[in-house]
């Protein structure tokens, strides 16, 4: 394991355009994640009745409803420097009572759950407006990248830290099944709970307004808390809203460092990304990080496009992950190594396959413009390949794949059946041919991966991280 992994191990595999890519992509979703706590937090306070009245931070009605408005928008820009000024101090106080955050974080969701689900729970609610699964698997996958995923992400952090781990073989995947399994009981009890207790009214004709024609009742669970009259429940959903992006914002800040430290061994990145400060603060990263989420803000207004972004993101990143293994246990599979994944030549294309599964089902709306900020990325890094004479066009051919991969995406969201696509493939047909065209990607990406010994040298650049051996022959 080594820090920053997302980036390094497409980088041993593939070369540095491939590497520069995935660290882009797990760059971005890292980023995107503290303007979609604003965005939360804003979408919680604004559920207040004094709030939505004297200082609406967010648009009534009208195609715009749900999002924020002109002071929504300013008070997100000020959160967001908030944020960056706890980020560039330190933020030591913060990692000091981070256990605290944690345990707060998953208490308070558990007790709104025991005490909405006791006082109001309606099982007829699960059969209406259109029965059981009233959109069908269609509606599934859709609510897949509509926070399902996201829900459920963040245990990439325990291999982005992977290389300080003092026993990777038990410890990553102890952390990484935990986390798991607490965030799936959790998210799932937490929506087994609301469908309970909302109105029968109010779901009896569809699921269009599940929580009545309130215009300011963006606030689920807050809105829930009080129509049970648990009005102590809501206030302290509201301090949860303010606190859990401050804890999520911890872990996140810990990941962009290490994403720095990876990009910035890049040659053909400036090396002021993993520059760090006399208190070993990320200064140019953090900065940079504040720039792009508050321009995140404009294309993803809301907090669905914001997470389908971050999803879509997370994608590309997980996508790599099997590729790169499958490529490393063919160039260099004699090393010694900590975990084995079992039955990698079913298990690794078919993680590929359902990492492009998510990209598509995240709707061509939000590919197209994920894919052009791809494009920008590597842009900027041919740039600076040209600048620094780096001689990383020679390894072009490895990375060629991922013009048609990319390509090939934009594609098939705009034939597909999700978020603007234009419906021309069929239900399930098009599930078939993204299937089909992840596995044509896969296996035509591990016949171009670097020579054996181009992957040995690579891999040494960091043999301070690892308990390196040279293979056996």
């Amino acid at each position: 394991p080594v820090a920053g992994g997302a980036a390094r191990y497409p980088y041993y595999s593939h070369g540095p355009i491939a590497g520069f890519a995935a660290g882009w992509a797990s760059w971005l979703q890292a980023v995107f994640i503290p303007p979609i706590e604003v965005v939360a937090a804003i979408t919680y306070v604004n559920s207040v009745d004094w709030v939505h009245t004297n200082f609406n931070m967010l648009h009534s009605a009208g195609p715009d409803a749900g999002l924020l408005n002109g002071t929504g928008l300013v008070v997100a820009l000020l959160l967001m420097v908030v944020f960056t000024s706890i980020n560039l101090g330190g933020a030591k106080f913060l990692s000091d009572s981070n256990i605290i955050v944690v345990v707060w974080k998953t208490v308070v969701p558990f007790l709104a759950v025991v005490v909405v689900a006791g006082t109001q729970f309606n099982p007829d609610n699960f059969h209406a407006g259109g029965g059981f699964m009233p959109f069908g698997f269609h509606g599934v996958f859709a609510a897949l990248t509509g926070g399902v995923v996201f829900a459920l992400q963040g245990f990439e952090q325990a291999g982005q830290l992977a290389g300080e781990a003092r026993n990777p073989k038990k410890d990553l995947a102890r952390a990484i099944l935990s986390a798991m399994a607490i965030g799936a009981v959790l998210y799932a009890l937490l929506q087994v709970a609301m469908i309970g207790a909302l109105k029968p009214s109010d779901v009896l004709h569809g699921w269009a307004k599940p929580l009545g024609s309130d215009p300011s009742a963006y606030g689920a669970w807050y809105s829930l808390a009080l129509a049970v009259g648990a009005v102590w429940l809501a206030k302290a959903l509201l301090i949860d809203a303010v606190i859990s992006p401050a804890g999520t914002g911890i872990v996140y800040v810990g990941t962009s460092a290490r994403l720095s430290y990876a990009l910035g061994e890049e040659r053909e990145m400036p090396s002021a990304l993993a520059s760090t400060s006399k208190k070993g603060v990320p200064v140019v990263s953090i900065l940079v990080a504040f720039v792009v989420g508050c321009l995140a803000l404009g294309p993803f207004k809301s907090w669905n496009a914001l997470v389908a972004a971050v999803t879509a993101a997370t994608a590309i990143m997980y996508a790599f992950a099997p590729l790169s293994l499958a490529a490393l246990h063919k160039l260099d599979g004699r090393r010694p190594r900590a975990y084995r994944v079992p039955l990698p030549k079913i298990v690794l294309p078919a993680a590929f396959c359902a990492a492009n599964l998510i990209l598509y089902w995240g709707g061509f709306a939000t590919t197209w413009k994920l894919v052009c900020v791809m494009v920008l990325g590597l842009g900027l890094f041919t740039i600076g390949a040209w600048r620094q004479r780096t001689g990383a066009a020679a390894t072009l051919r490895n990375a060629i794949w991922m013009v048609p991969w990319f390509g090939g995406h934009v594609a098939l969201g705009a034939l597909g059946r999700y978020g603007g696509g234009y419906e021309v493939l069929p239900n399930w047909v098009d599930i078939v041919v993204v299937i089909g065209f992840a596995l044509a990607i896969f296996y035509s990406a591990l016949r171009l991966t670097l020579a054996p010994d181009a992957v040995v040298t690579a891999i040494a650049k960091d043999a301070h991280q690892i308990d390196y051996e040279k293979p056996t022959t």
